[in-house]
C-alpha cells in the first residue's frame, strides 16, 4: 500500500493563511484586522522565500500585522461624529457671534471657536446656545430662544 505525503513549503502555508484571513475580513467584519493580519501573512510569504528558519517567520507577521493594524487605524479610523462630542448639546456665547462670522462658546468646560447656523443672526455674549452641529473645530450653534 503507497503513502502519499503532501508537503507544502513555508511560502505556499503563508499564502494560504493570506487567502483564508482577507476572505475572513469579508465573511466576519473585523475592523480591517482580519485584513491586516491577512496582508501581512502574503509578505511572510514572500519574504519565506527567502528566509527558511520558521519561528522568525511567525515573528515578522506578529510584527507586521501588528504595524499594519496600528497604521489602518490612523488613516482609517472614523470621524468623531457630533454624537461624540458629549451628551449636552447646550452652550453658552463667551463672545458676540456677529452675523455671518465666528467667535466663542463655551461647551463642555472648554472654549470652542463656533458660528451661528443662520448667518444672518447675531449672538450676544453669555447667551445660552444649542450645538446643531460642526464643521472641523468650528460648532456650529442656534440660540436656544430658537430651538433646535
Amino acid at each position: 500500500m503507497a503513502t502519499f505525503y503532501l508537503t507544502l513549503s513555508p511560502s505556499l502555508l503563508w499564502l494560504i493563511a493570506s487567502v483564508i484571513l482577507c476572505l475572513m475580513e469579508l465573511i466576519f467584519p473585523t475592523a480591517f484586522v482580519a485584513l491586516m493580519m491577512g496582508i501581512s501573512a502574503g509578505l511572510v510569504a514572500l519574504i519565506a522565500l527567502v528566509l527558511p528558519q520558521f519561528s522568525l517567520q511567525v515573528v515578522l507577521w506578529l510584527i507586521l500585522s501588528t504595524l499594519l493594524i496600528i497604521l489602518s487605524r490612523r488613516f482609517f479610523s472614523p470621524k468623531k461624529k457630533l454624537s461624540q462630542l458629549g451628551d449636552d448639546k447646550e452652550g453658552k456665547t463667551l463672545t458676540v457671534i456677529p452675523a455671518g462670522e465666528s467667535g466663542r462658546v463655551l461647551y463642555e468646560g472648554n472654549s470652542w471657536r463656533a458660528k451661528c447656523a443662520d448667518e444672518n443672526l447675531m449672538l450676544n455674549s453669555e447667551e445660552s446656545v444649542y450645538i446643531v452641529g460642526r464643521q472641523g473645530t468650528t460648532l456650529i450653534v442656534l440660540p436656544k430662544k430658537y430651538g433646535a
